[in-house]
Order: structure tokens, then C-alpha cells, then sequence
């Protein structure tokens, strides 16, 4: 009774009305000695004032730890009072005090703002125990047991405070003290200070006491793996010391030891030249100076396991029967007898010349022609070993020279990865897409190349990585592109090319009999007995569901067949399959394409121009149309200057020629001409589309039709000289898959015809043209053999996807 009346004295003599100390980072409880360093302006005058008063100040947390300046709603509205019980100024101009917690109070209001806090408070009465019920004295044991737990593994306590907990009974002191020695959040420990009841109180303390406990055995746990691993380290160094001595005593070597050693061995069978044996024996004799576990010492291994892995000296045998090696390559490819010819020629030398450097050839044609397929082929029938590097979107002339050793995670370029991959100094090293390499900052490749493809040059070709040179004058080069132009010309001389063409209808069917329908029916898991294709049904595939220079497209259509054949087998429908034209339609769908004689007969201002593209010749059609106007020059179909300038020069002759050809002269004033090239998506230009224009101009302006199963190619004049054009084999192919029987071409490119095979000229009709004269007098109709408009056999399409340029 006399504790009782003498803390309600000590209460009755707080005032209504405090200085307020914002605190950060800690919450106060009742009891509690702690000391604050006091900066703030707001802070040093509140305890200005306190201590001008009865040294009483009511201390509150802040909510957010970050706010320099509080505001009434950033500070929480219960806190402690407290009673000032020390005060020092420090020389920085903060404040040192000693503040002792006496009881909770409650803000009720800030009756001050500057300049500092004054709040108005309502002391809190905790409830008195009436009795200490087993529940209670329960807990009470709970958490001294929890905290001494808690001190034994690690939790740091000064004695004193131990002390007091230990003797300590009271629910509401007890709880208090542990809470504010466990170092909590504040809003952790604010929840606490804010809970009136000390059961209540003290359950809360016990709860987080265990989660505190927990994260103590967890931390204890890991710190004695750490140590224990760092012991188990330390402890199998001095073991491995111990044995590295006991070694050398007994005379016996470690795997150090036998490493170098097999390192010695390996730079002996390498057969390297007497320059790089050096460099490798003097990177291994460093290695042996180092400790092994140095990061150093594992970049010093990895360049030794290059060095000693390198075929420096091995080379596989040529194979110099020129007989069998015809007859590999007759197995592996339809025609190309021009590339055939220049690989018999080179073994031809080889056999008569034993040191002869491997020549560079470049293969350049559209895709799907067989010039990747062609380097397996050259290889296997030199018997050699074949490697392959694909240069598109290569940037980094590091991909061929390698890397620095200093930087981490450097390797040798790919060119001497792909020898070490082939086991051998004389590969077969195809570059694919040589056309389609880049430049950026990091460096230019194809500048790199140059060294690699000069036959003069690459026999002492230097690697970054390697930092020896390596003969590369034994490696037969093959590069591969789609076109000649976008090779910098340096890099271009160095190598021989060789153009290959796309391929007829008949050398397609015979593709596809001989190569594709047999690897497609392995692939698709069928035979030749359950499925049968008919010539006349792959010719079909190659004039109505393929327009392309090469074959992929039609391996694709056959796999398309044989996949619609195979799930009927797999149904148990059919056990023999036989594809004709006249089912095809079943397996494929209606055609996607039919040649241009079919689709077009004799019409007025439409006249067949022939084009050359990246991926092989095409057939364009141009059209010329009049309309009333005031003689202007349309033109349309996203042609390149180049065009437009031909488009003006065949006006200009057909205008000086408008007497000769019967044309009304009025009709150049009173009317508007439109030049159109259909399919407006495709940008078109190039210097031989004159004569077509031309042919159109005239159609379109005397009345008379064009022949539909004409094609032609060739640049005019303004005084109608037919000029030679390019890309002739190309053009003559489209032609041919076109289904054209008669071409025009410019009488100067005659001489070309023996670049085009003999049975590429069969069944068509050339006519060489020296002058328009002639175009003109071929390609109008004859009004006693006007052919009707052929109806179409199926829905008019172009290429899906197609963005081709055309030169014309």
C-alpha cells in the first residue's frame, strides 16, 4: 500500500503539459536509463526548457527515421516521460543528456510548434495485478529461461541488467526491461510500449524473445560452418605440405609432378616448329614456378592444353584418284560440271605438284543451289576432313584472330578452334556467307580475312590468343555468298569465283529423283514401295508450287507430300501411295504459281521483261497505259533512277520515231503516259529493262498487241541501239521456268551463250537484237495468229514474304 501511494505521488507531480523530444531509432520505456545526443534545433530548446523547469521532457519515437523535421503526424502519440538526469554540451554544438524513463503518457494535443514541441499529455495508469496466477508466473519463467538461452548463444547483456532480470517478478518491469535490451524495430517495440496490460504485455516479450532465439541459432549455426570450413581448408593445406615432404623423402612424385611431365610428353608428339616448341617450353617452366591454386597458373594451363592440342604437324592424305573423286562428286551433286572440273584440276596438279598451297574458290549463287553441300563434297572426295564457319553477323575481329590472354576468359578465333575441331593442318574450311559479314567498333573482320585468304600471306598466320604463328597455307579455303558486291574488293581479289546459276525444271526434277524424294523418304520413315512419285508429278511441284533458284523450297513441298502420306499410313488407310499431277492438288493445294504464258496472252501495253535478283532471275511484266492529260510521264512500281531514266529515254525514241511506227503525234500532247512494274513492293532498278519499256510505249500508243510467250532483256539508246546487259545464264533460267519459248536479247551478249549450257538453250527460240527495229518487229502479234487470253488455271499469287530487290 505504501509502494502504491508513493507512485501515484511521484505521478501527480508530472504537469499537464511537457516539452516534447522526438527520438529516433529507440523507444523508451518506463525505467529505462539510456543517453541521447541531442542536434536538432527543435530538440536542443526543448531541453533548454526542461531544464529551466523540473528537468521533465516526454520522449517519443519518430515513425520514420528519414524526416529531419518532424511534423505532429510523424511522431507516435505515446511515449514515456522522462527525467533529465545528466546534461553535457559537446563542442560540435549537440547536446549530451542522461534520461531515466519514470511512466507512459499519451499526446492529447501540441499546444507548441516553435520554437519547439510543447504537448499537452495524459499519463497513462497501468493496471495493477491483483494476483499472480500460475498462467503468469509461468510466462515469467518462460522468458528469463528464453533470455538466458539467448545470452548463451551470443546475445550480448551488460552483467547488471542480467542481474536485474534474474530478480525481477513484476509482469510489467520484467517485460519492459527485455524488450528494450533486444535492440527491435520501432514499430516492433512501439507495439509493445503501447500494450496496457502486463500479461498481455509480457506474452508479446516471450513471442518475440523466440523469433530473436531462433535467428541467434541460425547465425551461431553458420558462423561454425564458416569456421569449420575455413578449418577444414587450413587443416588439408598442412596435410597436403606434410605430404608434398613425405614425397620428396621417399623419393616419389606428386600429380604437380606428372602434370609438367605429361605437359613435356605432349609438347614433344605435338611435332611443333622450333619457334612455337619454344614459347610452349617456356610457358610450361613458368607454370612449374607457380602455385598451383594462383589464377594465373589456371590461365597458363588452359594455354598449354591449346598449344599441345593443336594438330601443328598432322595431316591427312590426299586422295589423288582423279577417277574416284569424279565419281564422289557425280554421286553428291547434279551438274555443276564447271565447279566439278576446277576441283579434278587442282588434285590433277596436287598429283603432279606434292607442296602446291590450297587454292581459295568463292562459290556465288542464289540460295538452295548446293554451295555449302558442295565444300562436304569436295571434301570427301579429297578426303579430307571438313570444317565449317558461318562469317553472317560476325562483328568482332576477335572471332578470327582470337583474344588477348589478358583478358578473362580469352580462346583462340575460330578459325584455329575449327583446325584443333578437325584434327588436322590441311582441312576443308568452308567461310559461309562471306557476303554478309559486318563492321562495328569492336573491329573489321573481313580486314582480318585478308591475311587468312592470301595464300602468300597465311602460311605465318597470327593468333591473338596463340601469339606464335600457324601455317595455314595447307588449308583449302571455300567461301560461299549470295552476292559478289557487298565483299570489299581487296578481300574479293584474293579469291576465285565461281558463279553457280539456279537450276532448270529439268535438272530440278532430276534433283529431286536422284537427292531429295530418296532422303526425304528416309526422313519421313516411308519407302519407295509404299510411296511412288512420278516425274511428270515433281515436275508439276517445280513449275506450279516452287518459284526459287535452288531447291530448298522444293525439298520442303516433297517433305509436305510425304508427311500427308505418311500419317494415312500410320492410319492403316493406304499401303501404297502414288503421286500424280492429277492428285497432287490433294497433298499440296491448289498451285501457287503457273508460268507467265499462261496467265498473260497478247495484250496491248504489256510487254515481258526479264530481271535479275540475289536469289536468280525473275519475269517481269510492264505495262503502258494512255489517258487523257497534257503529255506527262507516270511512273510507278518503285523503280530505282536507273529505271526511271530508261523509261525516259524509250519515250524519247519512240516520240522521234512516231512517223515510222504510224503514230499520231497529238496523241503525245492530249494524253498522259503511265509506266507501271507491278508488284510495287519490291524495289526494282538496273540498266536493262529499255527495250521492254520501249516495246510497251510503242504498244500502248499504236494499238497493236504484244506476243505473250515473248520475253526480253537489253538497255536503248536514243538512237535505238540495243546495249548488253548482265546476269544473262539468270535471266534465260527465269525464262525457261517461265514457260517463254522466244527471247530477245542484245546481239553483243552472243559471245555469253557459251557460259550457258546447251541444254539450258533447248527448246528456246534467241533472237539477237542490235537495234529496236528488230525488237519491235518480233515482239508485235501478227493479226492472223492473235492468240486468246489463256484463263488461269489457278488464283493469281506472288511470293509469300517476297522483299527481293530486282535489277532489271
Amino acid at each position: 500500500m505504501a509502494k502504491s501511494s508513493e507512485k501515484k505521488s511521484e505521478k501527480e507531480k508530472i504537469p499537464s503539459k511537457l516539452p516534447l523530444l522526438p527520438v529516433r531509432d529507440i523507444v523508451v520505456f518506463p525505467h529505462m536509463v539510456l543517453p541521447l545526443f541531442v542536434g536538432r534545433e527543435v530538440s536542443v530548446k526543448a531541453i533548454e526548457k526542461a531544464i529551466s523547469g523540473k528537468k521533465l521532457v516526454l520522449l517519443a519515437a519518430q515513425k520514420s527515421l528519414d524526416v529531419e523535421v518532424p511534423k505532429p503526424e510523424d511522431i507516435y502519440a505515446v511515449g514515456t516521460v522522462g527525467t533529465i538526469m545528466r546534461m553535457l554540451k559537446l563542442s560540435d554544438g549537440r547536446i549530451k543528456i542522461l534520461v531515466q524513463g519514470l511512466s507512459k503518457a499519451k499526446i492529447t494535443s501540441f499546444t507548441k510548434t516553435t520554437p519547439y514541441y510543447e504537448v499537452a499529455i495524459e499519463k497513462i495508469e497501468e493496471p495493477l495485478l491483483s494476483e499472480v496466477t500460475p498462467e503468469v508466473e509461468a510466462t515469467v519463467r518462460a522468458v528469463k529461461e528464453q533470455m538466458e538461452k539467448a545470452i548463451a548463444f551470443g546475445k550480448f547483456l551488460m552483467p547488471d541488467v542480467v542481474a536485474l532480470i534474474e530478480n525481477l517478478e513484476d509482469p510489467s518491469r520484467l517485460s519492459d526491461l527485455v524488450v528494450s535490451n533486444l535492440g527491435l524495430k520501432v514499430e516492433v517495440a512501439q507495439d509493445v510500449l503501447e500494450t496496457l496490460d502486463p500479461v498481455e504485455r509480457l506474452k508479446k516479450a516471450s513471442e518475440i524473445l523466440g523469433k530473436e532465439l531462433h535467428v541467434l541459432i541460425m547465425q551461431q549455426k553458420i558462423q561454425s560452418e564458416a569456421k569449420g570450413e575455413m578449418d577444414k581448408v587450413q587443416r588439408e593445406y598442412f596435410l597436403r605440405e606434410q605430404l608434398k615432404a613425405i614425397q620428396k623423402e621417399l623419393g616419389e612424385t606428386d600429380d604437380r609432378s606428372e602434370e609438367i611431365q605429361e605437359f613435356r610428353e605432349k609438347l614433344v608428339k605435338a611435332k611443333m616448329p622450333k619457334k612455337v616448341e619454344k614459347e610452349a617450353s617456356k610457358q610450361l617452366r613458368r607454370l612449374e614456378r607457380m602455385h598451383p591454386d594462383s589464377a594465373e597458373a589456371a590461365t597458363v594451363r588452359t594455354y598449354l592444353e591449346w598449344m599441345v592440342e593443336i594438330p601443328w604437324s598432322k595431316q591427312t592424305k590426299d586422295r589423288l584418284d582423279i577417277v574416284a573423286a569424279k565419281k564422289i562428286l557425280d554421286e553428291d551433286h547434279y551438274d555443276l560440271e564447271r565447279v566439278k572440273e576446277r576441283i579434278l584440276e587442282f588434285l590433277a596438279v596436287r598429283k603432279m605438284k606434292s607442296n602446291l598451297k590450297g587454292p581459295i574458290l568463292c562459290f556465288v549463287g542464289p540460295p538452295g543451289v548446293g554451295k555449302t553441300s558442295l565444300g562436304k563434297s569436295i571434301a570427301r572426295s579429297l578426303g579430307r576432313k571438313f570444317v565449317r564457319m558461318s562469317l553472317g553477323g560476325v562483328r568482332d575481329e576477335a572471332e578470327i584472330r582470337g583474344h588477348r590472354r589478358t583478358y578473362v576468359g580469352a580462346l583462340p578465333g575460330r578459325l584455329i578452334q575449327g583446325v584443333k575441331q578437325a584434327e588436322t593442318s590441311n582441312p576443308v574450311f568452308m567461310l559461309d556467307e562471306i557476303d554478309k559479314i559486318g563492321t562495328d567498333f569492336r573491329g573489321d573482320p573481313s580486314s582480318a580475312l585478308l591475311e587468312v585468304l592470301d595464300p602468300e600471306q597465311n602460311n605465318s598466320f597470327s593468333d591473338h590468343y596463340l601469339g606464335v604463328p600457324f601455317n595455314l597455307s595447307n588449308v583449302m579455303f571455300i567461301t560461299t555468298a549470295n552476292q559478289v558486291d557487298p565483299i570489299p574488293l581487296p578481300l574479293r581479289d584474293r579469291m576465285e569465283m565461281i558463279e553457280l546459276s539456279g537450276y532448270t525444271v529439268e535438272e530440278k526434277v532430276g534433283i529431286a529423283k536422284n537427292f531429295l524424294l530418296p532422303r526425304q523418304l528416309e526422313g519421313h520413315g516411308t519407302t519407295p514401295e509404299a510411296v511412288q512419285m512420278t516425274d511428270a508429278a515433281l515436275e508439276n511441284i517445280v513449275t506450279h508450287y516452287t518459284r526459287e533458284a535452288g531447291v530448298r523450297n522444293l525439298e520442303r513441298e516433297i517433305g509436305h507430300v510425304l508427311r500427308k502420306i505418311a500419317r494415312k499410313l500410320a492410319e492403316g488407310k493406304n499401303k501404297k501411295t502414288r503421286v500424280t499431277p492429277e492428285n497432287l492438288s490433294r497433298f499440296l493445294g491448289i498451285p501457287k504459281y503457273m508460268p507467265e504464258t499462261e496467265r498473260e496472252g497478247d495484250q496491248i501495253g504489256v510487254a515481258t521483261g526479264l530481271a535479275w535478283t540475289p536469289t536468280g532471275g525473275d519475269v517481269l511484266q510492264i505495262e503502258a497505259t494512255l489517258m487523257a492529260g497534257k503529255g506527262a510521264l507516270i511512273l510507278t512500281g518503285s523503280l530505282g533512277e536507273v529505271m526511271k531514266e530508261s523509261a525516259q529515254t524509250a519515250l524519247s525514241y519512240i516520240r522521234s520515231q512516231g512517223k515510222a511506227l504510224n503514230i499520231n503525234p497529238t496523241l503525245f500532247s492530249k494524253n498522259d503516259i503511265h509506266i507501271h512494274v507491278p508488284a510495287g513492293a519490291i524495289p526494282k532498278d538496273g540498266p536493262s529493262a529499255g527495250i521492254t519499256m520501249a516495246s510497251a510505249l510503242a504498244s500502248a500508243l499504236t494499238g497493236k498487241p504484244l506476243r505473250g510467250d515473248v520475253a526480253m532483256t537489253g538497255e536503248i539508246t536514243l538512237r535505238g541501239r540495243v546495249l548488253p546487259i548482265g546476269g544473262l545464264k539468270e535471266k534465260i533460267l527465269a525464262a525457261k521456268r517461265a514457260g517463254v519459248k522466244t527471247i530477245i536479247l542484245p546481239k553483243r551478249n552472243e559471245k555469253d551463250l557459251e557460259e550457258v549450257p546447251k541444254h539450258m538453250q533447248k527448246g528456246l527460240e534467241l533472237i539477237f537484237a542490235d537495234g529496236i527495229e528488230t525488237v519491235l518487229k518480233t515482239v508485235f502479234a501478227k493479226k492472223t495468229k492473235t492468240r486468246k487470253k489463256a484463263a488461269p488455271k489457278s488464283p493469281r499469287r506472288s511470293p509469300k514474304g517476297s522483299t527481293r530487290s530486282a535489277v532489271v
